[in-house]
């Protein structure tokens, strides 16, 4: 599948201090990836060059083929961007806003505005002033903005920040309808990893200034179990004498095999007097995988619902 966006050999240096350091990346339509680091990684300013906010040292950020080096306006006219809480004219209905802001992008017509009204549930408010929106709904009308000229790429920088968790999934509703609608490629960065964990299909994870893993948000390493037991020591040396590769995990064991061993396992520990509680197929969350990718670098919140 060809990309959207790439970002070749992107490199800034402010002063002495290189902040992006060859960073390469594709996103694709129609998938929402998660862009992750912990403070100070260099997500904002590689946010900035994508959104033309701040020229690259060195490299290029391609959008739909175009490069915003050499054909800066034409490229970044098929991008939209929602930056924390949108900028909007509440003494204004929000149908005002966004007619407002379709004047700033070529031949947006009244039709595409009562589009993008529709994609994000708008049409009951659409015409009370902003002042009356809740926090949810401002957010809803921003991203309709952001749409309103068809972009084939969509930036989210903290896109939920100050949403209860009804308006947290309702606007992770909307964004993954109009990923799979209208194929359009969504980066979304964001501290909330559990959200960040419902919400896209991939991530892409930033450390000093360098991208050091692209994984699959819903990857699982099939050859993981937890069995929780009780004695856990014993249980333990039971199973390294067989050669079984262990972790420890809560009240219990991660153990490293094949499904069709788990069975023999279970008897072999039973005949031992050792209690078994559960036995379950182990996924680690996004926070864990994020803090070995990381080496446990530090993240402002893990999870804030």
């Amino acid at each position: 599948m060809k990309p959207i966006v790439e970002l070749k050999n992107l490199s800034k240096t402010i002063g002495k201090k290189k902040i992006i350091d060859q960073l390469n990346l594709s996103l694709y339509p129609g998938q929402i990836t998660g862009f992750l680091g912990p403070n100070g990684a260099g997500k904002t300013t590689t946010i900035r060059m994508m959104a033309g906010l701040m020229k690259p040292t060195s490299g290029e950020v391609i959008i739909d083929g175009l490069s915003l080096r050499s054909n800066f306006e034409e490229g970044i006219s098929k991008m939209g961007a929602i930056v924390e809480n949108p900028e909007l004219y509440k003494f204004m209905s929000g149908y005002k806003n966004l007619v407002h802001f379709a004047r700033m992008h070529k031949n947006v017509t009244k039709k595409r505005i009562d589009e993008v009204i529709s994609q994000v549930g708008m049409e009951k408010r659409i015409h009370e002033k902003v002042s009356t929106y809740s926090l949810g709904m401002r957010q809803r009308l921003g991203l309709a903005q952001a749409l309103l000229n068809n972009p084939k790429f969509l930036i989210l920088d903290e896109p939920t920040n100050g949403l209860d968790p009804a308006g947290i999934r309702e606007f992770r509703r909307y964004l993954r309808k109009i990923a799979e609608e209208d194929g359009v490629s969504v980066l979304v960065s964001s501290h909330l990893l559990s959200e960040i964990e419902l919400m896209c299909d991939r991530i892409a994870v930033i450390q000093n200034g360098k991208l050091v893993a692209i994984r699959e948000v819903n990857s699982i390493e099939q050859s993981q179990y937890y069995i929780e037991v009780q004695p856990v020591e014993k249980a333990r040396s039971i199973l390294t004498d067989k050669g079984v590769i262990i972790e420890n995990y809560d009240n219990g064991l991660l153990i490293n095999v094949e499904q069709s061993v788990i069975p023999a396992i279970v008897e072999q520990l039973v005949q031992q007097n050792i209690a078994i509680y559960a036995v379950s197929h182990h996924r680690k969350t996004l926070e864990e995988q994020f803090l070995e990718m990381t080496g446990g670098g530090q993240i402002v919140e893990s999870n804030s619902k």
